[in-house]
């Protein structure tokens, strides 16, 4: 059994290797909720080894939008044991938005969460988190002019903010063993943003390209649909190096919302709703047992019709240096 989930989870990544562009997806917001507490990916389980109870992670993240929009972030992640069981988990991003209608940058949302090990045997470990995301401001920032003079103070599209703008609720469980991570979480929005894009503004003559400006959803004070994720993967652990292999399937159970600017009514969209799958598969070389890097990448095979929250990925990039003490 274990070599047939294997083989499908290997068919799955050379799929994604070679599929063509045009399959793309919507997955987790940049340093997201996917790699919050009990299901940030590539968890060690050595019972023989004491794990360190501290540990710092500085990252680059390098994302291609389905759109113009290139998104970099600079992430902080810092994880620190409170007892032998229950620990924290604190990841600040800071984030930079290059693209056709303007270039942004700015601090990205922060996460904060609390995991709790639940039980654990010399087989595995089950872990559950709770946490938050908290918005570094309302997603609402404005074109400068600085590529299309006539859009400036135009409200942008959700894919060049730096932040989601909401407040956001992050619960999740996991089941990790030497080979095998399996976890499951739920990603909620407990308040709309302030986003006031609105394409209708953008159209000829503000920004020539009609089509172009037309394929950005419209994202008014923007409420996003609850996620549920699922993350399987499987772990090739030796001496000095690791690598992983997995699919991260996400699924939007509600639809997006936005205000009306006619009625100032909240409207349900649809095509917001859905899953999207994603295949992911990092390496790690261990300098020492406290020093390691990491490189991942991830490429996505699905996509939901409508994203107003401009979180769509075609593929994406990771470089990590990680220091535990």
């Amino acid at each position: 059994m274990e070599k047939k989930i294997l083989g499908y989870l290997l068919i799955w990544t050379i799929h994604l290797v070679i599929a063509p562009d045009g399959l793309v997806a919507q997955g987790c917001s940049d340093a997201g909720f996917c790699t919050m507490g009990a299901m940030k990916p590539d968890q060690t389980f050595n019972k023989k080894v004491d794990v360190k109870l501290r540990s710092i992670e500085l990252s680059y993240y390098y994302g291609e939008t389905t759109l113009s929009p290139i998104v970099q972030v600079a992430n902080l992640d810092a994880s620190f044991s409170i007892t032998k069981n229950l620990g924290v988990q604190v990841k600040v991003p800071y984030q930079w938005v290059n693209g056709n209608f303007d270039n942004t940058s700015g601090m990205g949302d922060i996460s904060l969460s609390a995991t709790q090990r639940v039980k654990s045997t010399n087989k595995y470990d089950i872990n559950a988190t709770l946490g938050m995301k908290i918005p570094s401001n309302d997603a609402n920032k404005k074109d400068s002019g600085s590529k299309t003079p006539e859009a400036e103070g135009l409200s942008l599209p959700m894919y060049y903010q730096t932040s989601l703008g909401s407040f956001d609720l992050v619960a999740g469980v996991s089941m990790i063993s030497s080979k095998w991570m399996f976890a499951t979480g739920i990603q909620a929005a407990l308040t709309a943003n302030n986003n006031q894009f609105w394409r209708g503004e953008w159209l000829p003559p503000v920004y020539p390209d009609e089509d172009y400006a037309l394929l950005y959803p419209n994202a008014t004070k923007l409420k996003r649909g609850t996620d549920v994720m699922i993350r399987i993967e499987r772990n090739f652990r030796f001496s000095n190096y690791s690598f992983n292999v997995g699919l991260l399937p996400i699924y939007r159970i509600t639809k997006d919302q936005i205000e009306d600017r006619d009625t100032g009514e909240y409207v349900k969209l649809e095509g917001t709703t859905g899953l999207a799958l994603t295949a992911l598969t990092s390496f790690t070389y261990h300098f020492d047992v406290t020093h390691s890097l990491k490189v991942s990448y991830g490429k996505k095979i699905t996509d939901r019709e409508v994203n107003p929250d401009g979180l769509t990925r075609k593929q994406v990039f990771i470089v990590a240096y990680g220091f535990r003490f």
